[in-house]
């Protein structure tokens, strides 16, 4: 692989955290390349380092050691200002749990990347009812969260990501919270928005099924790649 076609590409890196005086390596040397519109699930046990990693790779949260490159800008040489636009508008992240804003229907939850991108009320409206209507939920902008099923949740918590258009969509356990066929409903639209949206899709997962749906998979064991 061409490192330069790369949309994402991580060099060695190393993860530690201090655990009542001792030193704990939950990442010890990971490299890593994702195309455009490529799919990857990175699986292994429980504490293997699977969210951390993805933590990283979408700036939440800092490598002890290492290097993070998007689209090849090295994102932990950017200050804070330059971390929120990455992580506003080039790479969506959808969690196990959805951390939707019971207060807010479903529009007002979906919309706000786009307010917090600087546009108007109208428009980010305009543009989470888009979305929204693309996940398969016109009917339902205006539900609260309590009102929405568990699939119906995490369909809005994935338009959320996606609202601002980013080329890089990372999913932690996202089928993790789901019922079988409800699970397979999501795996089904996060592929479909893989390969009609050309987004590069990277899924942390114990979920071996639907690992195998993936175009590339990866087990993490020991802080490194098997």
């Amino acid at each position: 692989m061409n490192k330069d076609e790369a949309i994402l590409r991580i060099e060695n890196i190393h993860k530690s955290f201090e655990n009542n005086g001792k030193i704990v390596q939950v990442l010890k040397g990971i490299d890593l390349q994702v195309l455009p519109g490529e799919s990857l699930a990175i699986t292994g046990a429980s504490g293997a380092g699977k969210s951390t990693l993805l933590n990283i790779i979408g700036t939440l949260e800092a490598p002890s050691q290492g290097e993070v490159f998007f689209n090849d800008c090295n994102v932990y040489r950017m200050d804070e200002v330059g971390l929120s636009k990455i992580r506003n508008r080039e790479i969506g992240f959808v969690f196990q749990l959805h951390h939707l804003l019971p207060e807010f229907n479903a529009e007002e939850n979906a919309m706000i990347p786009a307010l917090i991108s600087g546009y108007s009320k109208r428009e980010s409206a305009e543009m989470a009812a888009a979305i929204l209507s693309q996940m398969g939920l016109k009917e339902r902008l205006g539900h609260r969260v309590g009102e929405l099923s568990g699939g119906e949740q995490q369909r809005v918590a994935i338009a959320r990501a996606l609202i601002m258009g980013p080329k890089l969509l990372l999913a932690d356990e996202p089928t993790g919270n789901l019922d079988k066929v409800t699970g397979n409903e999501i795996t089904k639209l996060l592929l479909r928005l893989n390969k009609t949206k050309g987004l590069a899709l990277v899924i942390a997962t114990h979920n071996l099924e639907l690992a195998r749906q993936m175009s590339k998979q990866l087990l993490l064991v020991d802080g490194r790649f098997a």
